[in-house]
C-alpha cells in the first residue's frame, strides 16, 4: 500500500488542523493506521492509531481530548483532526500502515510497514 500524507500548515495556537491520508494498492480497513511525529531535534513519536476494525482507537497522552484519528472506507483515507492545537505540536506527521501490528507494539516505529512522506504542521503562539 502506498500512502500519502497532507493537510498541513501553519496555524495559531488553539486553532484546528485535518491531516489525510489518502492509501492506494490496498484497501485501508485491511491495516491498523498510525500517526507519528517528530519535532526538531527529536525522535519520531506514535500519536495515535487506528485498529483494522475500525473501532478501537489509541491516543498518546499528549494528545487525548484534542486530536481524533478516523477512516473513511469510501475514499480509502485516514484523518488526523487536531483540534486546540499547542506549540508543542510543531512537528512533521507521518502517516503509517500496518498488515500485523499487535496491540503491543502499537507505538513502535518498526511494527508499521508502511510509510507515507511527511507533512509539516507548525503551531505559532
Amino acid at each position: 500500500v502506498q500512502l500519502q500524507a497532507s493537510g498541513g500548515g501553519l496555524v495559531q495556537a488553539g486553532g484546528s488542523l485535518r491531516l489525510s491520508c489518502a492509501a492506494s494498492g490496498r484497501t485501508i480497513n485491511s491495516y491498523t493506521m498510525g500517526w507519528f511525529r517528530q519535532a526538531p531535534g527529536k525522535e519520531r513519536e506514535f500519536v495515535t492509531a487506528l485498529f483494522r476494525s475500525g473501532s478501537n482507537k489509541h491516543y498518546d497522552d499528549s494528545v487525548k481530548g484534542r486530536f481524533t484519528i478516523s477512516r473513511d472506507n469510501a475514499k480509502n483515507t485516514v484523518y488526523l483532526q487536531m483540534n486546540d492545537l499547542k506549540p508543542e505540536d510543531t512537528a512533521v506527521y507521518y502517516c503509517a500502515a500496518s498488515a500485523r501490528l499487535i496491540l503491543s507494539s502499537l507505538r513502535r516505529q518498526d511494527a508499521y510497514e508502511y510509510w507515507g512522506q511527511g507533512t509539516q504542521v507548525t503551531v505559532s503562539s
